[in-house]
């Protein structure tokens, strides 16, 4: 780990500890959730699984239509289109039998290129799938990542991949830290480090640039 983001690692891990993310159930809700989490808040997807009850399996999904999947998901927006990607995710699931370790004995690029190929899944679409739901070491780049990155600031390179290697290249190889590590600045993101920053009490303060 370099000396940037060991700091950055350490100091906001004294401050948020372990986060044990991400929330969900079952390996199956954390993909579901990766979906439904686009352009939309963490709140209304929350609703949307809700919705499901105890039935977010994905059978329930595979044997619904996509009228009767839209209406359950509608609380996370973008839902005609998010049951389209729903459907298309777990008939790649499928493929597997539904069976997680099924998927974690495969080739990590293998798996990654698959789920590049279905339908409305995006790289931090399909990272966040591999690091929360099977527990392959992938660094997840998102909106917050990118802020960090460019306040702080730490000299990543521009664009999803250029980020996500520099991580990759100057943390150590475990899906562990990668977790905790991406879950630690999104929390201070919400916290401190919003659109418009609460720079009062961030833990990164005293060597922000966009602080001082």
């Amino acid at each position: 780990m370099n000396d940037t983001l060991s700091q950055v690692y350490e100091t906001l891990h004294a401050r948020y500890e372990d986060l044990h993310w991400w929330p969900a159930e079952t390996p199956y809700e954390v993909m579901v959730g990766a979906v439904l989490t686009q352009n939309t808040a963490w709140s209304n997807v929350e609703r949307a699984i809700a919705n499901f009850g105890s039935n977010l399996t994905p059978e329930t999904v595979a044997n619904a239509n996509l009228t009767e999947l839209a209406t359950i998901i509608r609380p996370a927006g973008f839902f005609n289109q998010k049951a389209v990607y729903l459907k298309a995710m777990t008939a790649w699931f499928a493929g597997y039998n539904y069976n997680v370790p099924t998927v974690q004995h495969k080739h990590f690029e293998k798996i990654r290129a698959e789920l590049l190929s279905v339908k409305g899944v995006g790289k931090e679409t399909a990272d966040s799938i591999l690091l929360y739901a099977f527990g392959f070491p992938t660094f997840v780049v998102d909106a917050y990542t990118v802020r960090l990155c460019g306040r702080y600031p730490i000299d990543t390179g521009k664009g999803y991949d250029a980020v996500k290697a520099y991580f990759e290249n100057n943390l150590p190889r475990n899906a562990e830290i990668y977790n905790n590590f991406h879950a630690l600045i999104v929390i201070n993101a919400k916290e401190h480090c919003r659109k418009r920053p609460v720079c009062e009490g961030c833990p990164l303060g005293d060597h922000c640039e966009r602080k001082i």
